[in-house]
């Protein structure tokens, strides 16, 4: 492994950004179960905006493909 402190600091700035990516897919499939299981249809669409809300936020920070988010959003509309 290299040692130089451009290294050394790279290795450190990616664990950092690797727990909050994991912190944020965390949260987004909790979102996306919650909103796949609500029973009723008026807390569902609290549940499915929020879900929508979060998929749009992971796919404008690049955590999620966009198309991945445009078919998640899709199937989540397409939910009873």
């Amino acid at each position: 492994m290299a040692r130089s402190r451009q290294s050394l600091k790279r290795r450190r700035t990616d664990i950092v950004k690797a727990k909050r990516n994991r912190s944020s897919m965390r949260t987004l499939r909790t979102a996306i179960k919650n909103a796949q299981q609500a029973e009723d249809p008026e807390e569902r669409t609290n549940i499915v905006k929020r879900a929508q809300s979060l998929i749009d936020r992971a796919a404008r920070n690049r955590l999620i493909h966009p198309n991945k988010a445009d078919r998640l959003k899709a199937s989540l509309m397409k939910q009873p």
